[in-house]
């Protein structure tokens, strides 16, 4: 099952769930619960802490929620922040996730600092539900944006273009995989 934000963030062949961790989490759940899929891609958009480029794609089947508060040394947390996916050990691009889009280039490099790279709103829910009902999972990201004061702006001005280059990707993994 092919899944996305919704809202802005529509897709021809996947199925919205929400935008944000809470929502995510209420409407993946309410799917699994009535028709648990043998496979979670999530296709959204992301934005970089610096490593990466606007319009790169980026795999990834790791998530984390890190506040910003947390980089600051002002909160913490009982709670596992970040889950993977990845049964093959590979190294991954980690997609930290919060409520919160990150402007602050400098607390965007304390993320990069402990291997963070991107930022989506969704994807730490999609992976918890994921696991919750031991589904397979995994996440295609297109960079719109750096998590800078101009990430809002950026995050528009890029943001139709990246759904353009998504759907490609998207559709030509989709030949790939049925050609074998």
């Amino acid at each position: 099952m092919i899944v996305c934000a919704g809202n802005s963030e529509n897709f021809e062949f996947a199925t919205p769930i929400g935008v944000g961790l809470i929502e995510t989490a209420i409407n993946l759940t309410r799917l699994c619960l009535f028709d648990k899929p043998e496979f979670l891609l999530f296709v959204g958009t992301a934005g970089s802490y610096g490593k990466y480029d606007i319009f790169d794609i980026i795999e990834s089947k790791t998530a984390a929620n890190i506040e910003l508060s947390f980089l600051k040394n002002d909160s913490y947390t009982p709670l596992d922040n970040i889950i993977t996916t990845n049964t093959q050990n590979k190294k991954d691009i980690i997609v930290n996730s919060s409520n919160y889009i990150t402007t602050n280039k400098d607390l965007a490099k304390k993320f990069v600092k402990l291997n963070i790279d991107i930022e989506n709103m969704e994807f730490f829910s999609l992976l918890r539900v994921a696991q919750e009902f031991e589904v397979p999972a995994g996440g295609v990201f297109c960079i719109t944006n750096f998590t800078n004061k101009n990430a809002h702006n950026d995050f528009l001005k890029n943001h139709a273009k990246a759904k353009e280059k998504l759907t490609l990707h998207v559709k030509k993994r989709i030949d790939e995989l049925t050609k074998r």
